[in-house]
């Protein structure tokens, strides 16, 4: 019998424990993101912190969906309340490197420079990647550009996060 992998879709950007206060329009298009992930049967992967990770990670359980939070801290009690696996890695900011590797393709929302090493990784490795336009921070500096001259691959910038998913999923299957 043949099991098929399921897609595992990274949603990175701000954390509430930050000093940038993050709008509830933001954190909005975060849950939005959660939600379509989970209907579409794909898993999530996030930081499993606060702010976006927590919003995305909300709106994936409210869909009966799966939620994996891959946090610096060696203690899972650390991760947000909406994640139903927690890897509790112990190396503090350098899980960046595992969000990315463990995403088939990334959305970021809005971020900051945890966002911008993921985005690198999902670059250096030619991941999809999408960026949600107006959520501010990196996903706004960089969406619907390339991170360097190689243009090894675009950020591409989408205004609606159901489109977004939408959009990944597409082109994740099509590599397939």
């Amino acid at each position: 019998m043949l099991l098929l992998k399921k897609l595992q879709i990274g949603v990175i950007g701000y954390n509430s424990g930050s000093t940038i206060n993050i709008s509830n329009e933001t954190l909005n298009l975060a849950y939005t993101l959660g939600s379509e992930i989970a209907k579409r049967k794909a898993i999530l992967i996030s930081g499993g912190l606060g702010g976006v990770m927590q919003a995305s990670c909300k709106g994936v359980r409210d869909h009966n969906g799966f939620a994996i939070g891959i946090v610096p801290q060696n203690c899972p009690d650390e991760a947000n309340e909406y994640c139903d696996a927690v890897i509790s890695t112990g190396i503090g900011l350098s899980r960046d490197f595992i969000v990315a590797y463990s995403s088939d393709g990334i959305i970021s929302v809005g971020g900051g420079v945890g966002t911008l090493i993921e985005l690198c990784v999902g670059y250096m490795t030619r991941k999809p990647m999408v960026a949600i336009r107006g959520s501010g921070g990196v996903s706004d500096i960089y969406g619907g550009k390339y991170l360097d001259e190689r243009k090894r691959i675009e950020i591409e910038y989408i205004n609606d996060p159901v489109i977004a998913v939408d959009h990944l999923i597409n082109k994740l299957q099509k590599a397939c």
